[in-house]
């Protein structure tokens, strides 16, 4: 039986990665924060499910000694590094402990891997923000990076890490360049679960606006259970590579708002108030994957197209807020 470490277990892509490792047979342990086991009610919600098949251990990115401990106890087959600060706008709010978070967290990773489990393989989350102002569209593994955040910054460095580590210890270390990835599970504070969540809220007479900022950046959305199955392909293969995971269509988040407020049999133009306080200062304006490589070198494909998307997710908050 394989053993699979996952950070980040209790975020979106971490409880889907965590439910597909268990339908593949694998023996899958968890990081989290102790505070998480101290308040499991609510920072566990996410893989309450499952929390009988997983193991969960107490450690902390930003501690070396922490990390390395738990992956030696383990000695995990594959690793998948998700846990992160990616909440973009808070990424400008403290850029100190995003980049301590992400570019500290990710070494400790990697160098314990390579002390403490060397055959283990790897993978870690890129993100389609260190494209930022891309020269290119769409982008795809050859597109320079340009990231417009501190979070783009610290996936860049994140990135260029886990490649060192692979090229100079010859470790296993797979990078996943994905675009934005969404569901039902998705934290409130992103764009696209702030407007299904305030939609629903306005359906059931809760709330009555929606603030945003810009509404005429364009993203390629895709469902995140389709995008943890990537992640498990990459770590599969004869050689490490780095991959662009993306649906190869973009979408305003007008056009989001537009859609989720139509399946509320609602208008967008009635509630969203533009306040410039949710401009982010430098913006990434439009954002295309091209995932040609994964698809036939993973055999990967995404499996839910937009409209479904939207509709998952605004009919989830509907019927989570009724109930």
């Amino acid at each position: 039986m394989k053993r699979a470490l996952i950070t980040g277990i209790t975020g979106q892509d971490g409880s889907y990665l965590a439910e597909l490792l268990l339908q593949q047979g694998y023996e899958v342990h968890g990081l989290v924060r102790r505070v998480a086991l101290e308040d499991p009610a609510h920072r566990l919600s996410r893989i309450a499910h499952v929390l009988d098949r997983v193991k969960l251990h107490p450690a902390s990115l930003e501690n070396f000694p922490s990390l390395f401990n738990v992956i030696n106890q383990i000695a995990p087959d594959e690793l998948y590094h998700l846990a992160a600060q990616s909440f973009v706008s808070y990424s400008f709010d403290d850029a100190f402990s995003t980049f301590h978070t992400n570019i500290d967290g990710t070494h400790f990773v990697l160098e314990s891997v390579k002390q403490a489990a060397p055959e283990c393989r790897v993978y870690f989350a890129a993100s389609s923000e260190m494209f930022g102002h891309a020269q290119e569209v769409p982008q795809n593994e050859k597109t320079p990076f340009h990231p417009r955040s501190p979070y783009g910054i610290s996936k860049v460095t994140g990135y260029d890490l886990s490649r060192n580590y692979r090229e100079a210890y010859d470790m296993f270390v797979c990078s996943g360049i994905l675009f934005n990835h969404e569901s039902p599970r998705r934290g409130y504070e992103f764009v696209t679960r702030k407007i299904t969540s305030h939609v629903a809220r306005i359906k059931h007479g809760l709330a009555r606006e929606l603030p945003l900022g810009n509404l005429d950046a364009r993203r390629d959305w895709g469902y995140a259970a389709d995008y943890v199955r990537a992640m498990h392909l990459m770590l599969q293969q004869d050689r490490p590579d780095d991959y662009v995971i993306a649906t190869g269509e973009t979408h305003s988040v007008r056009e989001f708002c537009e859609l989720a407020f139509r399946i509320a049999d609602l208008n967008y133009e009635d509630h969203v108030v533009i306040r410039d306080e949710l401009y982010r200062p430098s913006e990434v304006h439009l954002l295309l994957g091209d995932a040609s490589k994964a698809k036939a070198a993973l055999g990967w494909q995404p499996t839910c197209k937009f409209e479904q998307l939207v509709r998952m997710m605004v009919e989830h908050d509907l019927e989570n807020l009724g109930a």
